[in-house]
């Protein structure tokens, strides 16, 4: 069922200017958890996926509620990594739609599980400047902003932006020369941090987060181990895996989804 909120969300006063409307579907009490926002590229290449999978699924078991715009890409690797129930979703439609199509069973689950936000009245369809507007309330809910992938003039280089305005601390990967260069610009003008171990990033903003928290198999996948490797170390939970969609096999390699 799809609310409206009825008291004012302190994290977004710093917006230019606070929504005249918000509407929502979920758990609303995950507005007091520590929040950091982790967005990026449609096509992020497979290092940036495996690396938003890693940081957002740490955080999460550390506490830190995920913030991002449920679009393919970054923003559903990071939603999928942390988990339905430490999510928050702001949607660039109204709530009676689950956009984009492809992510509607993710966006389900977490409308069940954690929150979907939006500042559109039923019926808003995806329009260019709604998920401009949208970008500003991702970076407002989060207490930081994690870019882990973005190309030159990107709708994630405008998030960056409110993230300035707004004086809230930047984070990216770090990245080769030729890959996610508006990143690689960001740390070469001074303007964004980068992760260069993410379990150091993880010790500072989720102390909670315990190595002991983490999937064994998942950490094994994460190095991209071949098929035939995986089946004699993990030889029932990969099958699992597989049809979970946690995982994804390719020319003999296994990769994180």
């Amino acid at each position: 069922m799809i609310k409206t909120f009825d008291f004012k969300i302190n994290a977004l006063e710093a917006m230019k200017n606070y929504p005249k409307e918000l509407f929502y579907i979920g758990d609303y009490s995950l507005l007091n958890r520590k929040k950091i926002s982790i967005i990026g590229s449609r096509k992020p290449n497979q290092y940036a996926k495996h690396k938003t999978q890693e940081l957002a699924q740490k955080l999460s078991q550390g506490g830190v509620c995920i913030v991002s715009g449920g679009a393919i890409g970054v923003d559903a690797i990071a939603h999928k990594a942390a988990q339905s129930q430490n999510t928050i979703v702001v949607a660039a439609t109204g709530l009676d739609k689950r956009y984009p199509a492809i992510n509607a069973k993710l966006i389900e689950d977490i409308e069940k599980n954690g929150l979907v936000i939006s500042q559109f009245q039923k019926g808003a369809p995806s329009t260019r400047y709604n998920f401009v507007l949208r970008n500003e309330l991702v970076v407002a809910l989060g207490d930081i902003l994690v870019v882990t992938y973005a190309d030159l003039n990107s709708g994630s280089m405008r998030s960056v932006e409110y993230a300035q305005k707004m004086g809230k601390e930047i984070y990216v990967l770090s990245h080769r020369i030729g890959e996610s260069e508006a990143t690689n610009r960001l740390l070469a003008e001074g303007k964004a941090k980068a992760i260069y171990d993410i379990d150091s990033f993880i010790k500072k903003f989720a102390p909670n987060h315990s190595n002991e928290q983490e999937d064994p198999f998942l950490a094994y996948c994460s190095n991209n181990p071949s098929y035939n490797e995986a089946v004699a170390k993990f030889p029932s939970r990969i099958f699992e895996a597989e049809l979970s969609g946690e995982i994804e096999v390719k020319s003999g390699v296994v990769f994180l989804c």
